[in-house]
């Protein structure tokens, strides 16, 4: 009976998708990571400033 219930247990995935948006000009892009580890803090290209900026990441769109 225990067997039974991990073998058809749903899996959860490892990686989920998340929303990052420019602190300057609210920019934003897609993409994935860990589900396990800290929120995405990064430095990247900002296509309407067009100099680079920091960008935070500010919610899950689903699981990758």
């Amino acid at each position: 009976m225990r067997l039974t219930n991990v073998l058809l247990k749903k899996v959860k995935s490892k990686r989920i998708m998340v929303v990052v948006e420019s602190v300057v000009s609210g920019h934003k892009f897609n993409t994935v990571r860990d589900r396990l580890s800290d929120k995405i803090e990064c430095i990247r290209f900002d296509p309407f400033i067009q100099k680079d900026c920091v960008y935070r990441e500010r919610k899950k769109i689903r699981s990758a």
